[in-house]
Parts: structure tokens; sequence; C-alpha cells
């Protein structure tokens, strides 16, 4: 019967592998050790900054959310507005399609400064004409979007907070690959400079 194959690194290896920056043997130079220095620096920062990057940047996006909700407050009204023509009929009624589609109708509706005025909304499907729907209008008149609620304030916040919670790392990750690089170009400068130094023996020898 074939015996197995030990694996080239086995488990009791691994943290030697894993850790030979950091032990002292003749081939690891000072960049190496430097590169490992930097590598935990990058993770302890990285580790004890995002906590406060996430709330600063969630803090900061909840009040400006809340600023923006009372300004759209003040300033937007929900005003009743009448259908001037019937809205299309879905092809497939009583569908769950049907149910989430909005087709655009004129309707006539008086602004906040009492113009009467006519716009384009978007509406149920066969929904007839002279029925009155609920629009949101700005003290311009036209036509807009509801005032941010309370859980879109809420949920603006916390997804600020987790992209600047994601951003930390992966700036750490960036910082480390860009020594990594300025490291590496330094031991091949190094390496360029010995060899120019060892080159003429070894020509000469042969």
């Amino acid at each position: 019967m074939a015996r197995a194959v030990p694996p080239s690194h086995p488990p009791e290896h691994l943290p030697r592998v894993l850790l030979w920056r950091w032990r002292r043997n003749p081939l690891r130079r000072r960049t190496d050790l430097a590169q490992a220095w930097i590598a935990v620096g990058l993770f302890l920062a990285a580790l004890s900054a995002t906590p406060p990057v996430a709330f600063a940047v969630g803090d900061t996006a909840h009040r400006h959310y809340e600023e923006t909700a009372r300004h759209q407050h003040a300033t937007r009204h929900h005003t009743p507005a009448v259908l001037l023509h019937d809205a299309p009929r879905h092809p497939e009624p009583g569908s769950d399609e049907a149910r989430k589609a909005r087709y655009p109708v004129t309707v006539r509706f008086t602004d906040p400064r009492g113009h009467t005025r006519t716009a384009e909304t978007d509406v149920t499907p066969a929904l007839a004409a002279g029925n009155t729907v609920h629009i949101w209008v700005d003290t311009e008149g036209k036509i807009t979007e509801a005032s941010l609620s309370t859980r879109q304030v809420r949920d603006g916040a916390i997804g600020c907070a987790v992209l600047a919670a994601m951003a930390v790392p992966v700036l750490g990750v960036a910082g480390y690959s860009y020594a990594r690089r300025r490291l590496e170009r330094h031991n091949l400068a190094q390496w360029d400079a010995e060899w120019a130094r060892i080159a003429p023996r070894w020509t000469a020898s042969r």
C-alpha cells in the first residue's frame, strides 16, 4: 500500500514560515524587518482608527441628512392633484408587476402660492381622470420627491459609517503595498550596486 506523501510545509512549521522576517538568520535584510514592522504598525493603526473614523463620519452624515430633512420639510408640501386624463392600463392587471408599475399622467394642482398649475406625475395604472392623488411640491410649485424620512436619515448615516469603516483598512493595505514597492526598489538598487562591485572580480577570475 502506497504511503501518503507528507505536505511540503507541515502545520507545525507554518508559524516559522509566516514569521521568518522576525527570526534572526543570515539571509534576512534590514528591509525585511522594516517591512514586517510596517505591516504591524499599519494593522494596529487601522484597527484603532476604524471605530472613531466610522463614528465621526456617521455622525457628520447624520447631522447633514437631518439638516437636509428639516429643510425639505420646511419647503415641500403635500398637495392634492386631479388627473386630467386616464392612466394607461397595465397588460397584466392584478399582478405584482402591475402593483409596482407607475405611469406618467398630467395633473392639475394648486401650488403653495395659490397658483393653479399642471404637470406630470407618476400614478398607478388604470386610474381614471378626475381622481385625486397627493403629490409633493416645492415652494416654486414644482413636483418633487417626499422629504427624507427618519429611516432614510438613519440608513444614510449608517451607510456612510460602513463605507468609512471599509475605507480605513483599504487605505492601510494601499499604504503597505506602497511601502513594500519602495523597499523592493531599494533592494534592487542595493543588488545592482553590489553586483557592480563584485562583477569585475568574477570576470577577472574567469
